[in-house]
């Protein structure tokens, strides 16, 4: 392939959104990739307060004031992987295929956890360190957009 070409190839994959573009014949192979590897962000739930409310009843004297205490809900505990780019979540490799991961299931680092399929194009989405999966947040086939929670993870 002369330089003309590569070029053109180039541009034709940065106008769409595209990141990854692999070609393999029998004299050459070309893989471009363009953009950044997925984040993992981490968000904090607020901490929630929550008072009783004042007693304007008075007690009886003989009977002493109990306090209930007051439970917070309990915030999911671990890092969110997020979806890198706009597309069609899938669990597994093909439709009779199992899953790659389940709940509870310990991943290495490099592991392919999903896909996110975008314009035909199957993007793999690996970990990007060794976790545990705590929560799968979509169903398969589902629709995700930029920055959606894919996984909920504990780093290990």
């Amino acid at each position: 392939m002369d330089i003309k070409d590569l070029k053109l190839l180039i541009k034709l994959v940065t106008d769409t959104d595209i990141t990854e573009f692999e070609m393999d014949n029998s004299d050459e192979k070309i893989i471009i990739k363009r953009g950044h590897k997925p984040e993992f962000v981490t968000y904090a739930a607020p901490a929630v307060q929550q008072y009783a409310a004042p007693s304007y009843q008075a007690a009886p004297p003989s009977a002493p004031a109990a306090a209930a205490p007051v439970a917070a809900p309990a915030a999911e505990v671990g890092d969110t992987l997020n979806s890198p780019i706009v597309g069609t979540f899938y669990a597994a490799p093909g439709p009779e295929a199992a899953p790659y991961v389940s709940v509870g299931q310990i991943v290495e680092k490099g592991q392919v956890l999903c896909i996110v399929e975008a314009m035909k194009l199957m993007n793999e989405i690996e970990a990007e360190c060794k976790c545990k999966i705590v929560k799968i947040c979509k169903e398969n086939a589902q629709a995700v957009e930029y920055g959606d929670p894919l996984f909920v993870i504990q780093k290990l």
